[in-house]
């Protein structure tokens, strides 16, 4: 059986294999060369440090994926507005576990303050990301055509949004 569970520091590793294969293999980030291991715990300390969350999907004590978001912008007009991230192990792959780790990330955000969850998906080729984000009601809101170079072509890069709990019908504050 599948958890998805809170991070923790010895996810580390995993998760720093997992997102090297997709910074060497994929279009879904416009990273060229992996972070280290020290360079993701930072990271997932950022992103901690700011109460948001930074999930992993796990099976017989094996990691197959992790999910977190952070703030959209770092300006702090932006603090109601996160971006999303979802990586899976390539073994994992077409299991629905895209989809469980976001509807977890989704709820999770909501209940941290967030107002809406963005998408900012490398490669409008993309169809797996796309699909998952559409599947958990995230709306296509606009493409950047060309705006990364990766693996000797250019990019796109496609945007989605999803409005959580009161979205901007009532004050944060």
């Amino acid at each position: 059986m599948t958890t998805i569970r809170p991070s923790r520091d010895e996810d580390v590793a995993a998760v720093t294999a997992i997102y090297a294969h997709h910074v060497l293999h994929g279009t879904g980030t416009f990273e060229t060369e992996p972070p280290t291991a020290a360079d993701m715990a930072a990271r997932r300390a950022d992103v901690l440090s700011k109460n948001l969350p930074y999930l992993v999907a796990e099976r017989d004590g094996e990691l197959l994926g992790f999910a977190y978001c952070n703030w959209f912008k770092p300006r702090p007009a932006y603090r109601f507005s996160a971006e999303d991230s979802i990586y899976l192990a390539e073994a994992a792959r077409g299991q629905g576990l895209g989809a469980r780790l976001l509807a977890a990330l989704t709820q999770a955000a909501e209940s941290a303050g967030v107002r809406k969850l963005i998408a900012v998906i490398g490669d409008s080729s993309n169809a797996g990301s796309i699909g998952v984000h559409r599947g958990q009601g995230f709306a296509h809101v606009g493409v950047l055509k060309d705006c990364g170079w990766k693996f000797g072509q250019w990019r796109d890069v496609v945007l989605m949004e999803k409005v959580l709990g009161e979205g901007s019908s009532t004050s944060p504050e």
